[in-house]
């Protein structure tokens, strides 16, 4: 494994164990350098293509995923590992239906879906990326359609 900090591949792991869900091995590692890092190790199960509006097509990307979630939770009160398990439970799902390409929509959905479960702020945050809210109207139109926020 390369260090981060070097960009060399004189590392070792000093601890192993299996994430909470089960899904993933992390790995404590040090450099020589004396710079330690975690890694993951997780079980891809096909080659996931995902499918864009405009028909192109790439790779699934975990990362890019995870990255589009912690925007939407920046400054949410939901912890890493909290997080992280959602994660790991939107790609798990993007797995088990078998397909090997997937739309957009589909991951969209799916995120949304749980954000909406997770962080009702969160939740609004994704869909005005992934719906392309362009003006006020568009937030109002859609928090008075969404139940999340009325009194329960």
């Amino acid at each position: 494994m390369i260090c981060p900090c070097e960009k060399k591949g004189e590392t070792s792991v000093v601890d192993s164990r299996p994430t909470e869900d089960g899904t993933a091995i992390r790995r404590r590692r040090m450099c020589v350098c004396g710079e330690r890092f975690t890694t993951f190790e997780r079980i891809q199960f096909r080659e996931l293509m995902v499918v864009k509006k405009n028909g192109r097509k790439s790779a699934f990307d975990r990362d890019k995923l995870s990255k589009s979630i912690y925007i939407a939770l920046k400054k949410r009160p939901i912890d890493t590992g909290t997080a992280e398990k959602f994660i790991s439970k939107v790609s798990r799902a993007l797995e088990e239906l078998g397909q090997s390409e997937i739309s957009t929509s589909t991951i969209g959905t799916m995120v949304m879906e749980g954000l909406k479960d997770l962080d009702p702020v969160a939740y609004v945050r994704f869909a005005s990326v992934y719906r392309n809210f362009r003006e006020e109207q568009d937030f109002v139109q859609f928090v008075d359609k969404i139940d999340v926020f009325k009194k329960k």
